[in-house]
């Protein structure tokens, strides 16, 4: 099995927070370095770590972005925690720590860059805490969304102390090889039950509730698209929050990441970090809260 994790450019990591949370250092090449450019905060998905981001972090790097990949507590190489007594609101407090000592570290806000359920997430913390921008990949979708575009065939159930990882028995997807599941199944842990409770509709949830008119920063938002819904969904969370939009039809959830298509959602992330190149957002910020020190 190719390990992606263990291919990774060299990186610096550092343990930030009460909870030892690691965070994963990336500077960008110094022939293409940007010293104005805000660097970037990549926050996994249930189940994962910083691994899941092995495939994006080398060609952002390679064009002078500093990246910044949070393990949130519990995951990966972080400090093991009891995963039963963590919140969603928890999972919040890790990501403002991480946001704090990017601020602390480059005297500017990250663009942060949200998976699955590190984007809602994402969302949620970006109505209080500035951001540079906010990038969406297949995100949990909010309450309001989920009103407006619901998910259909859904069979609530409740949690139990943890929710287990996916076995990932299958032998591939639509855009995923075996060797990019099987190098998923290595890494796959548990998860949280009491935060999965509090943003999963297939347990019956009414969902996390985002004020999108509190989001004033740039924002992308990108989908896997198997149906209309999909689309239909993805759209919505894009007006949501005043984003653009990019539905990739064909791909999977995980696929976005680890897939053989994954490129196509990088590209389109480049593309829309353009316009910290040429000083240009499309929708500039409003004044905000600065990030406080999380206690």
């Amino acid at each position: 099995m190719r390990d992606f994790a263990k291919e990774l450019p060299e990186h610096t990591a550092k343990y930030i927070g009460e909870n030892d949370l690691l965070l994963e250092v990336f500077y960008g090449d110094k022939g293409s370095d940007r010293s104005a450019r805000p660097p970037l905060l990549f926050v996994h998905g249930a189940f994962t770590g910083s691994w899941m981001w092995s495939k994006y972090i080398p060609h952002f790097i390679s064009t002078g972005w500093r990246a910044y990949c949070l393990n949130l507590r519990g995951h990966y190489k972080s400090r093991s925690v009891d995963l039963t007594k963590v919140t969603f609101e928890d999972y919040l407090d890790d990501i403002r720590q991480a946001i704090f000592d990017i601020v602390e570290e480059c005297a500017v806000p990250p663009i942060v860059i949200g998976f699955s359920m590190g984007g809602i997430l994402s969302q949620k913390l970006a109505e209080s805490v500035r951001m540079a921008g906010l990038v969406l990949i297949d995100s949990i979708i909010c309450r309001e969304v989920h009103a407006e575009v619901p998910c259909r065939d859904l069979a609530p159930r409740m949690p139990g102390l943890v929710v287990p990882a996916p076995a990932r028995e299958e032998q591939g997807s639509a855009d995923e090889t075996l060797e990019d599941i099987a190098f998923q199944r290595k890494y796959l842990s548990m998860e949280s039950a009491k935060a999965f409770a509090a943003f999963s509709f297939h347990f019956g949830t009414e969902g996390i509730s985002v004020d999108g008119e509190k989001i004033t920063c740039p924002g992308l938002v990108i989908s896997a698209v198997d149906g209309e819904d999909d689309d239909h969904r993805g759209r919505a969370a894009a007006r949501h929050i005043a984003g653009e939009y990019l539905g990739l039809r064909g791909t999977t959830h995980t696929g976005l990441l680890v897939g053989q298509r994954y490129h196509e959602a990088v590209s389109r992330i480049m593309g829309w970090l353009a316009r910290f190149d040429e000083g240009l957002c499309d929708q500039p910020s409003k004044p905000r809260l600065a990030s406080s020190r999380p206690t």
